[in-house]
């Protein structure tokens, strides 16, 4: 092997997980039952892992009872909830697949979704925030022919629905030794999870995952946090994301940890709290949670000395923000996670004793028994150590493919099994991979090509800067040109001209940008992911760009 080239592999004497999620799940509460499994605060639930086990089996055992049938789709509409945790496993015990649904969807991105991943039976909350999920599901069931059962996540539902009450008395008609043996047919290859991608054109594609896809991921990322049964789990993510149900459910349930879900959605003084009351020892979050909780007027009032870990993924971790984390949060073990829906998601991770700089400019190294190489995207040939390329990964945690939809499948999924990430990297002699964008982010000014996150990052060392993204915008001369949205922190304020001046002499004049909108905030996704195609659309609009080429 050519050791100057950009591959690398994840070598490990720690073998992968061979059994389902189920199964999994029953060793745990056979080793921990009496330890807390799941705290929901806003709902005032708190169970051990016997109890969850058995609501779990219960809720299993109703779905049996409903007449749910292995790879039937059963979908989940709903914020951060108990319930969505325990149908979660229930599912997974059944061999049921369970369709996660964006918490933000509207009626026609709801109507795809169920009409794409052909949902039988769909779990839903009454609302969330100001929308009424029980109205919009009325208007949409016509129109999605294959729903046949609505479940109401309450005690109880309008007429012709279930409620979640009316569920659990359904189990009685089903024994234990049912459930055994509808498990015993299942297979850890056999898939259990549909998420819905959020692309940035087009109609999201359904991600298929295996239980060994996501068991093991989420086995994974728990050691690479060191999580024993003594930890307990911040997740103010969400769960119908993989960073919610893999990285937050599934890593705590394979290693006996704690899960506390703070709110029903992200609220950072609700975050602050929960770490404090439940003594949490790991905390999760996209830069902007952080940057939330960190910018809090109330930040100060609350005793984090609990937490020793956690984890930052989802977009870009800002080096200035990453500081801040170690040194007034407590989290001198956060590591950082690197991955994508398709690979259940993560495929490298900072350890925990990494160097704070590896720890601060870098998504760390492979996950165990993951391949990684970097190639050049219009070759295919991979890389030298140190040049940007397009990253593809490989191993275990490659889904099966995009549901009933083999041409994307093949476009993203090569003939060698590898995963095209669309993301632009770097991968050092040592094994570490450094973000450099997307490749459909990258900017071409003049020839030069320029990565955002570059810009970005220096930008976040300016003392008024609270956030900062970086876009490319058409450009009759240049072919593109920058634009910077600024976000300033609490009584600061700064302007164009200063920005500018304050740029030259510290990085290269092409890099400087040459367009700044100030803002509140970014157009993101529900998971905290900054839409920067938005953001070129709007800046198109309002520079009055839309003629240049």
């Amino acid at each position: 092997m050519n050791r100057a080239l950009s591959y690398i592999h994840g070598a490990s004497d720690v073998p992968l997980l061979g059994e389902t999620i189920g199964q999994n799940l029953d060793r745990t509460m056979a080793r921990f039952p009496d330890r807390d499994a799941l705290i929901s605060r806003h709902q005032g639930h708190r169970c051990t892992y016997g109890q969850f086990h058995a609501a779990v089996e219960e809720i299993a055992r109703g779905l049996l009872a409903l007449g749910i049938e292995p790879r039937d789709r059963v979908g989940i509409w709903s914020p951060n909830r108990a319930e969505w945790a325990i149908l979660q496993y229930a599912t997974a015990k059944t061999g049921a697949i369970l369709v996660n649904i964006n918490p933000a969807y509207r009626r026609s991105e709801l109507t795809y979704v169920l009409q794409q991943s052909g949902v039988s039976t769909l779990f839903l909350a009454p609302s969330f925030r100001h929308t009424d999920y029980l109205a919009m599901v009325v208007e949409v069931r016509t129109e999605t022919p294959t729903l046949q059962r609505l479940v109401v996540l309450d005690d109880q539902a309008p007429a012709g629905l279930l409620s979640w009450d009316d569920l659990r008395d359904m189990a009685r008609r089903t024994s234990a030794d049912a459930l055994r043996a509808r498990e015993e047919r299942l297979q850890f290859d056999d898939p259990v999870n549909l998420q819905y991608t959020s692309g940035t054109t087009g109609f999201p594609k359904g991600a298929m995952l295996s239980h060994h896809n996501l068991l093991n991921n989420g086995y994974f990322v728990a050691r690479g946090c060191a999580y024993t049964e003594a930890d307990r789990v911040c997740i103010p993510v969400p769960l119908y994301h993989c960073f919610g149900m893999v990285l937050g459910n599934l890593a705590c349930t394979t290693h006996g940890a704690a899960i506390v879900y703070p709110a029903e959605a992200f609220d950072p003084e609700a975050t602050l709290a929960a770490v404090e009351a439940e003594r949490c020892t790991s905390l999760y979050g996209v830069p902007t949670m952080f940057i939330a909780e960190l910018d809090h007027p109330r930040f100060h009032d609350f005793d984090l000395t609990s937490l020793r870990t956690g984890i930052m993924a989802g977009s870009p971790c800002p080096i200035e923000v990453m500081k801040r984390v170690l040194s007034e949060m407590h989290m001198a073990e956060v590591t950082i996670c690197y991955g994508m829906t398709e690979t259940s998601p993560v495929s490298f991770q900072t350890g925990i004793e990494d160097p704070a700089d590896r720890r601060v400019s870098t998504v760390g190294r492979i996950h165990p028994h993951v391949e990684a190489k970097v190639v050049d995207p219009s070759s295919g040939q991979i890389v030298p150590w140190g040049t940007p390329g397009e990253l593809l990964t490989r191993g275990y945690l490659v889904m099966l493919g995009y549901w009933e939809n083999e041409a994307a499948t093949r476009e993203a999924i090569d003939a060698a099994r590898w995963m095209h990430t669309g993301d632009l990297a770097t991968l050092d002699s040592e094994g570490y991979a450094r973000i450099v964008g997307r490749i459909k982010d990258m900017v071409i000014r003049g020839g030069e090509n320029i990565y955002p996150r570059e810009v970005e990052e220096f930008l976040y060392q300016h003392p008024a800067i609270s956030d900062v993204q970086v876009i490319g915008v058409p450009d009759a001369k240049y072919g593109e040109e920058l634009c910077a949205w600024v976000r300033c922190k609490e009584g600061e304020t700064t302007t164009a001209d200063e920005l500018r001046a304050w740029c030259r002499g510290r990085i290269a004049g092409y890099k400087i940008p040459r367009f700044w909108k100030f803002t509140d905030t970014f157009p993101m996704t529900v998971t905290g992911k900054i839409q920067k195609y938005k953001m070129r659309q709007q800046s198109i609009c309002e520079l009055g760009l839309e003629g240049e080429s």
